[in-house]
Formats: structure tokens, C-alpha cells, sequence
């Protein structure tokens, strides 16, 4: 009973935070409500009351809840997927290719060398070079999730949103192979041994398995659909493909001293980029999807704001640390955008505004951190530290930020409040 009546607040919070903001002329994403309504219920609000249900004791009531996160993930990744059609992507997939890595290993780099010179600055005792290599790994990552949801709900369109999805799934790839070589080398300064299996076989193996996995099964989803008359019926089987295709990507296969795993982002989308250039329903469906997914949504982006740790500011070093990283990721995301869309000729708006809306940062970034705990007790809680550092300031600035650049780009129509809201909720026809 607790964790469906958490489950119920959590949502319920999130949505009248959105009217609070309205009522409150605060001109914020939605997406931004729905996490301070989350830090509101959390163990640092409601949570220290005690009450369970009413909000969230303790990070481990949270937890418990996790499943919602974990399926709310996977539609969202579908979702993007469902972007690469093959039409859009004959005008704009060499660009969002080449910007895509880009931007990401200058991201890496950058951070990278900051901190290893901070490294030498505040000694190891406080920032281990291991440390500082993870972490230039982990500025890689960049959060689909909020990003979809300002384009969503904003219905923004244009030539700076369309680059931006591709750009934002094709992320997830480069920073799973950026941080599988960074973590190994890390793992390597202290053991001593380079273990070439983890730094570039498994990372291959785990993208290369995820990609066949999603397309194999977004065949699959293609044929079946055909099979029924109704898009309703369709849906629900879409709906369950996407549930199995979470749960798959659980698997891990070894194959001699190599081990076959996958990334449930990119097997997800795969799913969603075959489905859309195979099915003739899919457009139907990916708009029913849409308003089914909301509130799974929405509850996913309260228990994120319930899930970020305060407790971060309590040591100085973990917050000059931390603040260093944000800026210079910032940094280094904003210009390798810049200099990468020059180079293949986008328009002024693209290259002045893409590598703002590259800045939110979340679920990868916390996989990627959870995966650094393997570096022992004093590393991994460094990195996990500035990492949630990170993320609370990039999830309550970042779509607020990313709202900003859209609109600035002229791709959100100044549609008035009460109409778009109204044009949001029209019920399916």
C-alpha cells in the first residue's frame, strides 16, 4: 500500500507544482516543477516528518520505488529513437554524427585536464588522479530525458530540434565508450594491469549487442502490429515490446574471458528507430504513446528531484570540486557544439544555441558513477559526490536553460498559456 500511495503523492505533487508555478507567474519548463515537487516529498522535505507515503524517508524509500524510473527511461528512449527517421536523417544525420562526438570528447578532455591540474593543486589526498579521469568520462553523458520533455511540451520545432534528438541519443554511445576506457585506465593505475577486455572489447560488445538487440525486436514489434486492426491493440502491444525490451537488456552473456551485455537506452531506441521507418502505424502510435507515457513521465521526473542529495554541500572540497566540473563541462559542451556545427555548416541559431540544450545531465551520468564505485570506498564516494553535485544543478537549471535556447532560437511558437495548455490535453480522438 505505501509504495503505490508514494507513487500516487509523487505524481499528485509534481502536477500541482506546475499550477503553482502558473499561479505564481513563474515561467519555468514543467519539467523543473516536477523536480522541486520532488525535493519537496524527499528525505530533506515531507521525508523528515517520518510519515511514509506522505514522502520519502529515507534515498532507500526511493529506491523501492525504482521500478517507475526504470520504465519511464525506456519510453523516453523509445521515444527519441523514433526521431531517426530515415527521411530527417538523410538531411541531418552526418551532422548530428560528427557533433555528436565531438562536442562529447571535447566535454571529456576539457574536464579532464582541469581536474588532473586541480589534482596536482589540491594533492591527493583530497582529488586522486583516478578521480579526475572518471569524472572527465562521466562530463560526457547528457540527460535525454529532461531534453525530451522541453521539446514535448513545448512542441518546439525546427532545425536546432531536430539535430538535437539525434544528437541527444547518439551521446549515450560516445559517453559508454568514453567512460568504459577512462574506467579502465583508472582501474588500471591501481592495480597495475591494463585490462584490455574491460577498456575496449566489453564497451564495443555492449553497444554493437544493444543495437542488434533493439532492431531484431523493432522488426518483430513491426510484424506483429500488422496483425491487428484496432491502434489501441497496437499500442498495447507496443507498450508491452517496450516492457520486454527493458527486461532483456538485463541479460548478460559471457563469451570466453569477454562478457555480452547491454545498454537498455540504446536497445530502447533502436527499438523506437526501426518501429518508425518499418511500421505505417507508427506515427498514430508514438502520439497515443505520448499521452499514455505522461504521467509515467512525471512521476519519473518527481523521483529524480526526491532522489538528489543535499547532502553534497556539507564538504567544501566535494563543492569547489564540484563547481569546477560544472563549468568547465559546460564549457566544454557549449564550444565543441559551436565548433562542430560551423564545421558542417549549420545555420547561426544552431551553432549559437545547440550547446545549451546539451547541458542537462542525469540518469547515464548516475549509472556511469554507480558503475565507479568499483574504484573502492574513498574514490567512488568522491566521484559519486560531485557527480550528484553535478546533477542537482543541471537538473534545475538545465531545461530551464534549454526552454530558453529553443525559444531564443524562434523554434517555440509564443502560443498563450491557457491554449496550450488546452491543445496539450485535447483527449485522443
Amino acid at each position: 500500500m505505501v509504495t503505490f500511495l508514494s507513487i500516487a503523492v509523487a505524481l499528485f505533487a509534481g502536477l500541482m507544482f506546475t499550477r503553482v508555478f502558473k499561479l505564481m507567474k513563474l515561467n519555468f519548463p514543467d519539467v523543473t516543477a516536477f523536480l522541486i515537487a520532488g525535493l519537496l516529498i524527499g528525505p530533506y522535505g515531507l521525508g523528515r516528518l517520518g510519515i511514509r507515503g506522505l514522502g520519502f524517508v529515507t534515498m532507500e524509500d526511493v529506491q523501492a520505488v525504482g521500478v517507475v524510473n526504470t520504465a519511464a527511461l525506456g519510453f523516453i528512449a523509445f521515444a527519441i529513437g523514433s526521431e531517426f527517421r530515415m527521411s530527417e536523417l538523410k538531411h541531418n544525420g552526418r551532422a548530428a554524427t560528427l557533433i555528436g562526438i565531438f562536442q562529447a570528447v571535447v566535454a571529456s578532455a576539457l574536464v579532464d585536464v582541469v581536474l588532473v591540474v586541480l589534482h596536482f593543486v589540491l594533492g591527493e589526498e583530497i582529488l586522486p588522479l583516478t578521480v579526475a579521469i572518471v569524472l572527465g568520462a562521466i562530463a560526457s553523458a547528457t540527460a535525454p530525458a529532461a531534453t525530451l520533455m522541453v521539446v514535448r511540451q513545448y512542441k518546439a520545432h525546427g532545425p536546432l530540434t531536430k539535430l538535437l534528438l539525434p544528437i541527444v541519443a547518439l551521446d549515450d554511445a560516445v559517453g559508454l565508450v568514453i567512460f568504459s576506457v577512462s574506467f579502465g585506465i583508472a582501474r588500471a593505475m591501481q592495480g597495475g594491469n591494463i585490462d584490455v577486455i574491460s577498456i575496449a572489447v566489453n564497451p564495443v560488445l555492449e553497444i554493437l549487442a544493444s543495437l542488434l538487440l533493439g532492431a531484431a525486436l523493432g522488426v518483430v514489434l513491426s510484424l506483429i502490429e500488422k496483425l491487428f486492426f484496432s491502434n489501441s491493440n497496437r499500442l498495447s502491444m507496443t507498450i508491452s515490446f517496450v516492457l520486454m525490451t527493458i527486461a532483456l537488456s538485463y541479460l548478460e552473456i559471457p563469451v570466453g574471458p569477454a562478457t555480452v551485455s547491454f545498454s537498455s537506452l540504446l536497445v530502447c531506441m533502436m527499438l523506437g528507430t526501426v518501429f518508425c521507418n518499418m511500421s505505417e502505424y507508427s506515427e498514430d502510435i508514438m502520439g497515443r504513446a505520448e499521452r499514455w507515457t505522461a504521467p509515467l513521465n512525471a512521476a519519473f521526473f518527481v523521483l529524480s528531484g526526491a532522489a538528489l542529495e543535499l547532502s553534497v554541500f556539507k564538504n567544501v572540497s566535494y563543492v569547489l570540486i564540484g563547481v569546477v566540473y560544472i563549468l568547465v563541462r559546460s564549457l566544454g559542451k557549449y564550444f565543441g557544439a559551436r565548433f562542430s556545427s560551423s564545421a558542417v555548416g549549420c545555420d547561426a541559431n544552431v551553432r549559437k544555441y545547440l550547446g545549451i540544450t546539451l547541458l542537462p545531465q542525469a540518469g547515464v551520468a548516475l549509472g556511469m558513477c554507480n558503475q565507479a564505485q568499483a574504484l573502492g570506498a574513498f574514490d567512488g564516494t568522491i566521484i559519486r559526490n560531485v557527480t550528484l553535485f553535478g546533477v542537482l544543478i543541471y537538473e534545475l537549471a538545465g531545461p530551464l536553460m534549454t526552454r530558453n535556447a529553443l525559444q531564443a532560437a524562434g523554434e517555440i511558437a509564443p502560443v498563450p498559456e491557457d491554449k496550450k495548455d488546452r491543445k496539450r490535453f485535447r483527449p485522443a480522438s
